[in-house]
C-alpha cells in the first residue's frame, strides 16, 4: 500500500524508513526541484489539476490525472512544458490481432526552457538571505540575464509535488514572516536608491547642474513658512559644496528634496513614465507596477509630497527588476536593457526604453555612484574591493505613517553593479532588507556584508 511519496535525494530518510519492517521504496517518475527552496519563489511548483483549471483548459489534452504549474515560472511557462500524451484506441479480434483503428494521437514532449540563473549564485545569495525578509536581484547589465532571483523566507518546491500536509499548509500560510511571498514581484519604497535616478532626469531635462551649490546649511530645511511644521531632514551634515556629487555621496535628502522642485512635477513625472512607471513589464512573472503617486496614479499631489519623492520617498514604489532595468541605464549609455530570464546563446541584450537618460547624464551618475564606494566619505565606502570597480547607492526607506509612528518597519536597500569585472561577469544587483531599524549594521551595511562574500 503507498503510504507517501518523497525526493529521492532525501537519502537520510530513505535509510531510516527501510529499517522499518515491512516497508519497500519503489521509484517513479515526477517532478523534481533540485535547487529546492533556493529558487522556490522563481520556479514555482506542479501539482494535480483540479476541476476549474480542467474547465478552464479545456481542449487542450489535460485529463484528470494532469499535473499543472501552480506558481513560478512553472506557470508562467505552462504552456511550453506541458507535453501531451499519446492516445492509441483500436478494435481486436478473440485472438487479440487489431481488425481497427479509431484513434490515434502520438506522444509529444514538452518543450525544454533554459534559464539565464546561474545555480551557484542563486545557493550563495540564499546562503546569505535565508535568515531574513528581503530579496536579490541579480543581473548582467549589458545583457539583462538575470543570473539570481532570491525571495526570503521561503518554501521548498518539493514538499508540493510529493504532498504537503495539512499541518504544513498552515504553518506557512500562518506564518507571520510570509514564506509564500514573492518579494522580488513585488514594489517598495526605494529610499535614497531613488536619488540617481532624480539625479539623472534633472541632468537629462536640463533642469539642474551639476555643479551648481544650493547653498543651504545644516541638516533641517523647508522652501518657506507655507510648509508650516514640516521639514526636510538629511542625517549627517557636511563641508564642501551642496552639489550633485556630493549630494549623492552623502546622500544628502535636502539637495535631492531641492533638485527635484527645480525639475517640476510634471517634467518629473513624465520622466518617470518614460522609464515605466505604471507600466506592466513585459516578463514571464507578473510583477508590481512601479509608482510615484498614491493608487497608481499620475499626479503627485503638493510640493511637500514632490520633495519627497526627489529622495525616494512619498507615494514612490518601485518593483526590483524593475528598479535593476533603471539602473543598467547607468551603465549602458543611458539606456534601459530589458530584463530576461530565458537563455540565449547569442547573449544580444534588448533595448527596454532607448536614451531612459542622456549620454552624458548616465556617465555623471555612473561616475557619481562609483565615489559611493570609491571615496573614503561615501556612504558605501565599506563595498569597496581591490582590483573590483564598484558603483553603488545606499539607501533607507522610512514607512512611516506619521512622524509619530514607531511600529512601521524600515526597509535597508543597496543597489550596485560593477564596471568591467576582470574575474567573471558583471553584475548589477539590487537588493533589500526588511525591518533593520534595530540593526547595529544599518540596512545598506548589513547587505553590503552579505554581497562582497559574492566576489570570494
Amino acid at each position: 500500500m503507498p503510504v507517501k511519496k518523497i525526493v529521492d535525494s532525501n537519502t537520510e530518510l530513505k535509510e531510516q524508513l527501510l529499517t522499518i519492517s515491512g516497508v519497500m521504496i519503489n521509484k517513479e517518475d515526477g517532478r523534481v526541484y533540485s535547487l529546492g527552496e533556493e529558487a522556490s519563489h522563481l520556479i514555482g511548483y506542479v501539482q494535480p489539476i483540479n476541476a476549474e483549471e480542467l474547465e478552464k483548459n479545456e481542449g487542450k489534452g489535460y485529463t484528470t490525472n494532469s499535473l499543472i504549474g501552480k506558481a513560478g515560472l512553472e506557470l508562467a511557462y505552462e504552456d511550453t512544458l506541458k507535453g501531451i500524451d499519446g492516445t492509441d484506441i483500436y478494435i481486436v479480434d478473440e485472438n487479440e490481432n487489431r481488425i481497427a483503428s479509431l484513434a490515434k494521437q502520438d506522444k509529444k514532449d514538452g518543450k525544454d526552457v533554459k534559464l539565464t540563473i546561474d545555480s551557484s549564485l542563486q545557493k550563495q545569495v540564499y546562503a546569505q538571505m535565508k535568515d531574513d525578509k528581503g530579496f536579490f536581484v541579480i543581473m548582467e547589465p549589458q545583457t539583462g540575464e538575470l543570473l539570481a532571483l532570491v525571495s526570503t523566507p521561503t518554501y521548498d518546491s518539493n514538499d508540493f509535488v510529493v504532498g504537503l500536509t495539512t499541518d504544513k499548509w498552515n504553518e506557512l500560510n500562518n506564518d507571520e514572516a510570509k514564506p509564500l511571498f514573492n518579494r522580488f514581484t513585488q514594489k517598495y519604497c526605494p529610499g535614497s536608491t531613488f536619488k540617481p535616478v532624480t539625479g539623472a532626469i534633472g541632468l537629462t531635462t536640463g533642469k539642474i547642474d551639476q555643479n551648481e551649490d544650493l547653498g543651504y546649511t545644516g541638516t533641517s530645511w523647508q522652501k518657506d513658512s507655507s510648509w508650516g511644521n514640516y521639514n526636510v531632514t538629511t542625517l549627517t551634515g557636511y563641508s564642501g559644496p551642496k552639489n550633485l556629487l556630493n549630494g549623492i555621496l552623502h546622500s544628502d535628502n535636502i539637495y535631492f528634496a531641492q533638485s527635484v522642485l527645480k525639475i517640476g512635477a510634471d517634467t518629473f513625472t513624465s520622466s518617470l513614465d518614460k522609464l515605466g512607471f505604471n507600466q506592466a513589464i513585459d516578463f514571464p512573472l507578473t510583477l508590481a507596477k512601479s509608482q510615484y503617486a498614491s493608487n497608481n496614479g499620475n499626479k503627485i499631489e503638493g510640493e511637500t509630497k514632490l520633495a519627497d519623492s526627489g529622495y525616494g520617498q512619498g507615494d514612490i514604489l518601485v518593483n526590483p527588476i524593475h528598479m535593476a532595468s533603471i539602473y543598467s541605464a547607468f551603465a549602458n549609455d543611458g539606456n534601459m536593457i530589458k530584463p530576461r530570464i530565458e537563455y540565449d546563446e547569442e547573449k544580444n541584450g534588448e533595448i527596454l526604453i532607448e536614451n531612459a537618460f542622456s549620454k552624458e547624464a548616465a556617465d555623471t551618475i555612473e561616475n557619481d555612484l562609483i565615489q559611493v564606494v570609491e571615496n573614503p566619505e561615501g556612504t558605501a565606502n565599506d563595498m569597496k574591493i581591490s582590483g573590483t570597480t564598484i558603483a553603488g547607492k545606499t539607501g533607507t526607506a522610512e514607512l512611516k505613517t506619521s512622524s509619530e509612528d514607531t511600529k512601521s518597519g524600515t526597509l535597508g536597500w543597496f543597489d550596485c553593479y560593477t564596471i568591467d569585472r576582470q574575474n567573471g561577469t558583471d553584475m548589477l544587483i539590487i537588493s533589500m532588507v526588511e525591518n533593520v531599524q534595530n540593526n547595529s549594521d544599518g540596512g545598506s551595511h548589513y547587505l553590503i556584508k552579505k554581497i562582497r562574500t559574492l566576489f570570494n
